[in-house]
């Protein structure tokens, strides 16, 4: 089952400060985009596990940054899952532009039904524990 997934974005200028450097707050929207990729790459599907009930909510993102990202830059986001365990998946992700990394990251979600109780990763992840 793979494990980790890549995609290629490019910085739009409504993403970008009056510096033009990519804001802080985009890097979160780009790494949900890494994390819905990998899990459809796996077989996953977002849509059919919210109709059964079941959401990812983000409880952790650590992030470090090397080196902005400026605007028209083609990075790309390396996501890889880190750790699984009952009822949380941690993703790591790297930020490149041409070879030089600039961005390091992790988050952990956590399965959630309706009602905000938190449910197993089995039958949602065909490997998980």
């Amino acid at each position: 089952m793979q494990t980790e997934h890549d995609i290629e974005i490019r910085v739009r200028y409504a993403e970008t400060d009056a510096m033009g450097y990519l804001h802080h707050s985009v890097y979160a929207t780009y790494f949900e985009m890494g994390r819905t990729e990998l899990y459809r790459s796996r077989g996953g599907d977002y849509r059919a596990m919210e109709e059964r009930g079941l959401f990812f909510v983000v409880v952790e993102l650590k992030c470090k940054f090397r080196q902005p990202a400026r605007y028209d830059d083609l990075l790309t986001l390396k996501t890889k899952i880190g750790r699984v365990t009952p009822a949380k998946l941690q993703h790591d992700y790297e930020v490149w532009r041409d070879g030089e990394l600039l961005t390091t990251a992790h988050t952990v979600v956590a399965c959630i039904d309706r009602e905000g109780k938190v449910q197993r990763l089995s039958g949602i992840l065909p490997d998980a524990e």
